[in-house]
């Protein structure tokens, strides 16, 4: 009893706790122990009962025989774990003899077995051989094959011989795969063509590089306007004086017009609509001329600006807006058809049909007859690859040409909803996918370093994926420059769909702090205002950022800089409550979250930290902010989202919490794969997350409710040997339940935690 009243161990009630060496003992006896006392009491209280009852303590005394060989059974135990030792036995795991040890991929992915390397494959090309050599199946069914119809992997699947046929064939269960046809179950992918573009340096980042254009002539990031909080939305031209913008008319049909620029003079010029391209390649303007009508008769019509009395613009002029420097910048137009060739109002051309009426058509330039082109409409902006940065077919739109304003940016609503926070290692895909089902709303992938992603790292491109159940989905990422972090913010709004682009400026780690990255933006608040500005000013999606109350431990510096931060244009704070030098050994201060919330107003503002039950999560909502994030509280108890939303404390069983296990295992296997290699990777996965999951106390152990989350849990036994064994901070019992789910771990099998502190050894 004493153990559990001291300071900083969580309240166990006493008839549960117990020392170190019978905690250990326990789980090495397998529970047995525990089942001789049970069966020992038993046989005590069927003694005093009626002679009517003793049928059954008879019944119950054959068992007692049986338990009381425990002695012998002691002795065997030792040649039981020599026999599971034998039976571990495996292929070496040297690269090289790993190698020889797998199937050949133009094998498994049906190339009629031509390997292109020939003799020199160091890989298997026959099928019976890798068999003979290939580990036991791991279970009887595939999670793949049961919930897909199909499992791709085939031979190579560790549960293969529930959809291997005659001849090692892969079944198919052609309902089940006619049911997903179609469906995209995972996006932001990395394809192969921009991995090439980024790898060659061919990605064009248009937006980014005007952004830094302005950045290095002095301008502080704010040439572009877009990083200008704009107050009165339906002026037109604040804030966007840089880009063209096409007026809207409301709900008239009428092609929107595009208005040419004069002379000095006064004297309309006219002027031609050219491809965007790069900067040192830009096409030149040439005259637009009006194309014939139906008879060949040319009507051509003087492209000129008209204003009305008060300056108005007129639909049917040309206009093309120039630059800061006076260039004309390059726009782009795009016509698109519907079914029956009926062109779009979006797009311009002058011509006249056969009852003489004008409809919009493409631009054409008129020339001779033997020489006149085919009209042609105006195309995509493109890179300097001439790659489309947007699709050329489908409705006409402006994005690559109309800066949006923060008024038009899509807003983040999710005041009040809970924000799981994005966790390294832990916060992957799988373990998103577990929080959405108890209850989680929001979701964020794993910080993402922007370098990496410039490069085309596949590895970290992987942690940007969204499973579709994620409805409200953002990526976060690190660095410490402007010019990589908007390149890397235009790159992700090109080709990726996210909700919200999040900017990491809490990380405590010395690898990305000694950079300038993460807490250290902190301290450099021109790197910090240049890095905002500039993502803001390419990114379609709102941008957030997340801090922490400082660098040093008794110097608070978040009140100062979340204003700033509104000014620079972002859409939400999160504000995790300790410093930099407090990592997580104190706990998170509130009630400076609730300052700086007042402070953030109007501007959203979350609070992070020490959230573990729902009366946690009730006293942070009291304190002013929109909304709590969920980090190391979700990783303990995932079904906390559960308990806050209904408000109730969750005596979840051991059973319970094993279907749980088992969840993430199969969600593993789908996302990393049901071969060795997938296999191996959602075990370490789930060997990181259980480091976390230890430190539960289950809600009918504690002396007094809630568990608070930095009260270190004592050793106790739980109401049975699975809820025991999820109590242990060992790493050996860690792998001894990942081996229930995935079977025996390899031999030559390691694990170390990456969060160290979590290995109690």
């Amino acid at each position: 009893m004493a153990a559990a009243l001291a300071p900083g161990v969580a309240p166990v009630r006493a008839r549960f706790l117990t020392s170190k060496e019978q905690f250990h003992a326990y789980l090495r006896a397998g529970g047995e122990e525990e089942e001789e006392e049970k069966e020992e009491k038993k046989e005590e209280e069927q003694v005093s009962e009626p002679p009517a009852k003793r049928v059954k303590a008879e019944e119950l005394g054959q068992d007692g025989e049986s338990q009381g060989n425990a002695g012998e059974e002691e002795k065997e135990r030792p040649e039981k774990k020599r026999a599971r030792g034998q039976n571990k036995s495996r292929p070496c795991m040297k690269p090289s003899c790993y190698e020889q040890s797998r199937l050949c991929p133009s094998v498994t992915q049906g190339c009629g077995g031509q390997c292109h390397f020939g003799p020199r494959c160091r890989f298997l090309h026959d099928v019976s051989q890798y068999l003979a050599a290939k580990p036991a199946d791991l279970g009887q069914r595939c999670v793949l094959f049961d919930t897909f119809g199909r499992c791709p992997y085939g031979v190579t699947c560790r549960f293969g011989q529930a959809h291997l046929g005659d001849g090692h064939q892969n079944l198919v269960n052609a309902s089940l795969v006619q049911q997903w046809e179609g469906k995209v179950l995972v996006r932001n992918g990395l394809s192969k063509e921009l991995q090439q573009q980024l790898r060659k340096r061919k990605f064009s980042f248009h937006k980014a590089e005007e952004f830094l254009r302005g950045l290095r002539a002095g301008k502080g990031g704010r040439a572009t306007g877009s990083s200008t909080e704009v107050s009165n939305c339906t002026d037109p031209q604040e804030g966007l004086r840089d880009s063209p913008v096409l007026q809207e008319q409301g709900e008239d049909p009428r092609p929107e017009a595009l208005q040419s620029s004069q002379g000095a003079e006064g004297a309309p010029k006219p002027e031609v609509l050219p491809n965007s391209q790069g900067d040192e390649d830009a096409a030149k303007p040439e005259a637009l001329q009006s194309s014939q009508g139906a008879e060949g008769a040319a009507n051509p019509e003087a492209l000129q600006s008209s204003q009305g009395a008060e300056g108005a613009a007129n639909p049917e002029a040309l206009q093309s807006s120039q630059r800061a420097d006076g260039a004309p910048k390059p726009e782009v137009l795009q016509s698109s058809r519907g079914a029956e060739d009926t062109p779009k109002p979006e797009v311009l051309q002058n011509s006249q049909g056969a009852e003489d009426a004008a409809r919009p058509e493409a631009l054409q330039n008129s020339r001779g007859a033997e020489d006149a082109p085919k009209p042609e409409v105006v195309r995509n902006s493109q890179g300097a690859d001439g790659a489309p940065s947007i699709p050329t077919l489908g409705p006409l739109t402006d994005e690559d040409i109309t800066k949006l304003r923060p008024c038009e940016k899509k807003k983040l609503e999710i005041q009040g909803k809970l924000y799981l926070a994005p966790l390294t290692t832990c916060g992957n895909l799988p373990f998103r996918r577990i929080c959405k089902r108890f209850g989680a709303d929001v979701t964020c992938g794993e910080m993402a370093v922007c370098t990496n992603l410039l490069q085309g790292q596949s590895s970290e491109w992987a942690l940007l994926k969204r499973h579709h159940t994620e409805d409200i989905f953002g990526v976060q990422l690190e660095g410490a420059f402007p010019d990589t972090m908007t390149k890397c913010a235009e790159l992700l709004n090109r080709t990726i769909e996210v909700d919200f682009v999040d900017i990491n400026v809490g990380c405590p780690i010395d690898l990305v702090y000694k950079k300038g990255g993460g807490c250290a933006l902190m301290t450099r608040s021109n790197k910090f205002e240049q890095i905002v500005r500039g993502m803001n000013s390419v990114l379609d999606v709102p941008l957030t950022v997340k801090i922490r109350t400082g660098v040093q431990e008794k110097v608070n510096v978040a009140h100062k800089i979340i204003p700033r931060i509104r000014e620079w244009g972002a859409s939400m704070v999160t504000l995790h409550g300790r410093s930099r030098e407090q990592r997580y050994t104190r706990s998170a201060d509130w009630a400076y979250i609730a300052e700086c919330a007042r402070l953030a107003s109007p501007m959203p503002l979350f609070g992070n930290g020490d959230i573990l039950s729902y009366e946690d999560a009730n006293r942070a909502m009291q304190m002013g902010v929109s909304g709590i994030m969920i980090a190391r509280g979700a990783l303990i108890k995932p079904w906390l989202f559960t308990e806050i939303k209904e408000q109730r404390h969750w005596d979840i069983s051991s059973r319970e919490r094993f279907d749980i296990l088992k969840d993430f295992t199969n969600f593993g296997l789908e996302h990393w794969g049901s071969d060795t290699q997938g296999v191996e990777k959602t075990r370490k996965f789930l060997l990181e997350w259980l480091s976390f999951l230890c430190r539960y106390i289950p809600v009918g152990l504690l002396e007094h409710l809630p568990q608070k989350i930095n009260e270190r849990p004592p050793y106790y036994l739980g109401r049975d040997y699975l809820e025991t064994l999820m109590a242990s901070q060992n790493v050996d019992d860690w792998i001894k339940i990942s081996e229930l789910l995935l079977g025996p771990v390899p031999p030559s099998f390691t694990f170390l935690p990456k969060h160290k502190a979590n290995s109690y050894r």
